[in-house]
C-alpha cells in the first residue's frame, strides 16, 4: 500500500464555483472538494485548470505585486503547460480545452456541445465541422488536440496535420507502413533530417517530428514518484527530533521551503538548512512537488511549527518542555526583578 499526498491547494474554491455546480448539482460542497482532490490524482493538469491559478498558492509575495500583471503571467504558464502535453479531445472538459492555443469558452463550449450530440471525433478533420471553428483556428489548435484510437495514428500525436506529408515521405523512403514506424527508434534515428527540410519545414521542425515518430503521444512530464511516508508517524505529535524522513516539497518562499512529511501540518527547511553550501534562491536547491529527504530539527506543539533541515549532519534542538510556564511570554521567572511602574498621570 502507497501513501500519496494530493494537494487540496483550491479544492475549497472550485467547490463553491458555478462550474463545480454544473458538474455535481446534486452533491454537497464538501464532496465535491473531495471528488477534485480524488481527480488531481488522476489527472492533475485536467483538473486544476478548472481553478483560478492564484486561489491555488503560487508564492509568498503573490498579493504584493499588480494582480493584472500577475493574472496574465500565471494565465500564459497554465497555457504551455497544457498545449505541451496536449489534451484528449473526447474526453477534455471545457476549461481544459480553453487552454489550448487559438481557442476560447466559446469554442471550447462547440466542441463539447458537438462531441455530446454526435459521438467521439474519429480524426482531426472532423474538428473543421464545429460551428466558429475556422482554418485559421484549427491550425493554430490542432496540433494540440490528440485523438487517440482514431483513424489516423498521427491524430494522436504532436505531428500537425499540415505536416502529414512530411511523415508520408518518410514513409516512402523507409517503405514501411506508419504502424511500423511508430516508435522504431532504430529506423527514426538512421534518417537524415535535413532530407525533408523545406521553405515550410525547417531542420528544427522535422527534428520534433522525428522525435515523435520515436516515441509517438509522449508525456513530457517527469515520471510521478511520492514520498514514501514513515508507518506510525501521522500527527505532529508524532514527531521526534532526529528523525529522518521523506516528503513533499509544498511551496517554495524567499526564506525557505515547505515540506509535507505525511502529518497534514507542513514543516519549514529554512533557507539556511537547504543545503551545505550558500543558497541565495531557494529554487535553484528545490522545486514544488520534489520528493526530499528531511531531519527534523525541533517540534513547537503549542504553535504546530516543525522545523526541517536537509543537512543530515545538523543537530536537532534539545527538546523544550511545553508543560511549565517559560519566562518572557509574559510570565516573569523567579529570578525577575519585580518591575515599578509610573503612577498614572493626574488628571487636570
Amino acid at each position: 500500500m502507497h501513501k500519496i499526498v494530493v494537494s487540496e491547494a483550491g479544492a475549497s474554491v472550485y467547490s463553491a464555483s458555478e462550474l463545480a455546480a454544473r458538474e455535481f448539482p446534486d452533491l454537497d460542497v464538501s464532496l465535491r472538494g473531495a471528488v477534485s482532490i480524488a481527480r488531481r490524482l488522476q489527472d492533475p493538469l485536467a483538473e486544476l485548470v478548472k481553478i483560478d491559478p492564484k486561489s491555488i498558492g503560487v508564492g509568498q509575495y503573490q498579493h504584493d505585486v499588480s494582480q493584472t500583471k500577475l493574472a496574465r503571467s500565471l494565465d500564459a504558464v497554465v497555457e504551455d503547460c497544457v498545449n505541451a502535453v496536449g489534451v484528449d479531445v473526447n474526453t477534455a472538459s471545457v476549461p481544459l480545452l480553453t487552454r489550448i492555443s487559438g481557442l476560447n469558452a466559446g469554442l471550447a463550449a462547440n466542441i463539447v456541445g458537438f462531441r455530446d450530440a454526435h459521438g467521439a471525433f474519429r480524426n482531426r478533420n472532423e474538428l473543421k465541422k464545429v460551428p466558429r471553428l475556422g482554418e485559421r483556428t484549427f491550425e493554430q489548435a490542432a496540433g494540440f488536440l490528440r485523438i487517440p484510437a482514431g483513424d489516423n495514428p498521427l491524430d494522436a500525436s504532436a505531428v500537425h496535420p499540415e505536416a502529414y506529408p512530411v511523415v508520408e515521405q518518410i514513409l516512402v523512403d523507409l517503405k514501411k507502413p506508419l504502424k511500423d514506424v511508430l516508435g522504431d527508434s532504430r529506423a527514426v534515428h538512421a534518417l537524415d533530417p535535413a532530407r525533408y527540410t523545406s521553405e515550410r519545414f525547417g531542420i528544427f521542425t522535422v527534428q520534433d517530428i522525428l522525435r515523435e515518430l520515436e516515441k509517438p503521444g509522449r508525456d513530457p512530464r517527469p515520471e510521478f514518484r511520492t514520498a514514501s511516508f514513515a508507518d506510525g508517524i501521522e500527527d505532529v505529535k508524532d514527531l521526534r527530533p532526529g528523525m529522518i524522513l521523506e516528503g513533499v516539497v509544498t511551496n517554495v518562499a524567499a526564506f525557505g521551503a515547505f515540506v509535507d512529511i505525511g502529518v497534514h501540518q507542513d514543516g519549514l527547511v529554512h533557507v539556511s538548512a537547504l543545503s551545505t553550501t550558500f543558497v541565495k534562491d531557494p529554487h535553484t536547491v528545490v522545486k514544488a512537488g520534489q520528493v526530499v529527504k528531511v531531519k527534523v530539527l525541533e517540534v513547537d506543539l503549542p504553535r504546530q511549527r516543525i522545523s526541517l533541515t536537509m543537512r543530515m549532519s545538523d543537530e536537532p534542538a534539545p527538546a523544550r518542555r511545553h508543560d511549565a510556564p517559560q519566562a518572557g511570554r509574559g510570565v516573569p521567572s523567579r529570578s525577575s526583578a519585580p518591575v515599578r511602574t509610573a503612577p498614572p498621570p493626574a488628571n487636570n
